[in-house]
């Protein structure tokens, strides 16, 4: 019988003596990030113009157009050879928790990323770089921090030409959305508020159409804040520019408040949405522990991934049941969920739920219905399970009294904690970097608390999921002393 061990898409079977080998190519080939120069060989790069050492403004001018002067070399930028380990843990064997392994007996590989940072040469003259920045998707803690941040790297570089599109990539087409101005003094208190300045949409125009637009407007830098939706959608405009030719990078930077992009430890949004979430955990806690057999349910985001619901029950130490997507779980039936929640509110007279959005949805059934994302609408489990419960007790002649909270849009519309402040800040600034770097195709992140570029195509492969046999989750479980509900 064949063992396959899969990790990151590639199958290495086990019989094959140069697996490691051909694991190694597949990786190189897979993690070359895309640059200017595979189009446009004879570009020559130019000193950069981004150097902290200056003690002069930064605003580019006719007598910095070599780069900025000091008084002595800056060591400040990072080499193209920089890289960063992609996985650190060593595992020994298939069986240990969470284990992702490569080959037969989890062979060890070294993997390694590309460093972000800022370069010594760079491969666009600022005076002539026309920036354009774009969010897409839902709303998310951060997204005012991010493009400020930006706004704020590309003038430190010398860029006069800073323009945000309206309404995420409909503004590159819809009439009546006309481009925003940005400079320092537009951006420079936006990261005191919520939303984005920009706004946000799902959907949009065609790739032929928003690459169109981009060459009327000429625009040469791109700078695209979403998720996996928009990061494929980024992509695809980076092959359309290359395959015509176009002297253009385009650059994402990772925005899900889900925590669920592949390779990366952490998300901007993320952080601030499970601070958030103690909030509505406590509120359900107090309703709870206020009433005879109170039961809190809070409903989070999460749509395939369980990590906000996970990382907040655990935060919160007032969770006693967990319920994310990646563990399907039961509601009646002997080891179902109202079985245990009978038990809690016997012997400890209350209990608190949190679900993730995703969680249950066979349960549920299709609402065959798609949204502008093209994901497809998801039943409330929230309301479903409190129905449920509800139901339940009353067959039984048990008084409980629910009480449902749903923070999802109060999150989603919050300013970012300092945690995601200092995460946007680094990323919107690399992003930048990047760009400069001559480099397009790619996303900025962090990996092992440092910050990548990673080729857009490895990061949305498929959604990042919370492993059941981690031990984060394991974490999770062991603090709400819950059962397996399956």
């Amino acid at each position: 019988m064949k063992n396959n061990f899969v990790f990151a898409g590639m199958k290495t079977p086990s019989n094959d003596p140069k697996w490691k080998t051909k694991y190694e190519e597949d990786y190189e080939n897979r993690f070359h990030i895309p640059h200017l120069s595979d189009i446009f060989v004879d570009d020559v790069p130019i000193p950069s113009t981004f150097c902290l050492k200056s003690r002069r403004h930064h605003f580019i001018t006719e007598e910095f157009v070599e780069g900025y002067q000091s008084d002595e070399k800056w060591n400040g930028y990072v080499n193209n050879d920089d890289k960063v380990l992609l996985k650190v843990i060593r595992f020994s064997s298939p069986t240990s928790a969470g284990a992702e392994c490569i080959g037969p007996d989890c062979t060890w590989v070294e993997q390694w990323v590309h460093r972000a940072g800022p370069r010594e040469k760079i491969y666009f003259n600022p005076e002539e770089v026309n920036a354009a920045i774009v969010t897409c998707g839902g709303l998310c803690p951060g997204l005012n921090d991010v493009i400020r941040q930006i706004v704020i790297t590309l003038e430190i570089y010398g860029v006069k030409k800073i323009v945000g599109i309206p309404f995420g990539f409909r503004g590159f087409f819809e009439d009546g959305t006309p481009e925003i101005l940005l400079s320092r003094n537009v951006v420079e208190n936006i990261h005191l508020s919520g939303g984005s300045l920009l706004g946000v949409s799902r959907g949009g125009p065609s790739v032929s159409e928003i690459v169109d637009s981009m060459q009327k407007r000429g625009i040469t830098m791109l700078f695209v804040l979403g998720g996996n939706g928009t990061h494929a959608g980024a992509n695809e405009i980076h092959n359309e520019c290359r395959k015509r030719r176009m002297r253009v990078a385009v650059v994402g930077v990772p925005k899900t408040i889900d925590n669920d992009i592949l390779l990366m430890d952490k998300t901007f949004g993320f952080d601030t949405a499970v601070e958030e979430a103690q909030r509505a955990i406590n509120s359900a806690y107090i309703e709870a522990h206020s009433a005879y057999h109170g039961v809190g349910l809070v409903k989070l985001m999460g749509r395939n991934s369980g990590f906000i619901a996970m990382h907040a029950s655990l935060a919160s130490g007032q969770i006693d049941i967990c319920l994310i997507p990646e563990e399907p779980f039961q509601l009646y039936g002997p080891h179902g969920i109202l079985r245990h929640l009978k038990y809690l509110l016997e012997n400890n007279r209350s209990a608190v739920i949190c679900v993730a959005e995703g969680a249950g949805q066979n349960l549920i059934g299709s609402t065959n219905a798609q949204a502008a994302s093209g994901n497809n609408m998801l039943g409330d489990i929230g309301v479903h399970i409190q129905q449920e419960i509800k139901k339940y007790f009353k067959e039984i002649s048990v008084p409980a009294e629910v009480k449902y909270i749903d923070p999802t849009y109060m999150i989603r519309a919050c300013c970012a904690n300092a945690s995601d402040g200092i995460l946007c800040a680094v990323l919107g600034q690399n992003a930048v970097h990047g760009a400069f770097a001559g480099y397009s195709g790619i996303t900025v992140g962090i990996c092992n608390t440092h910050y990548v570029y990673l080729p857009i195509p490895e990061v949305i492969a498929y959604p990042k999921h919370v492993d059941p046999n981690s031990r984060m989750w394991h974490r999770c479980l062991t603090s709400t002393g819950q059962p397996d509900f399956n």
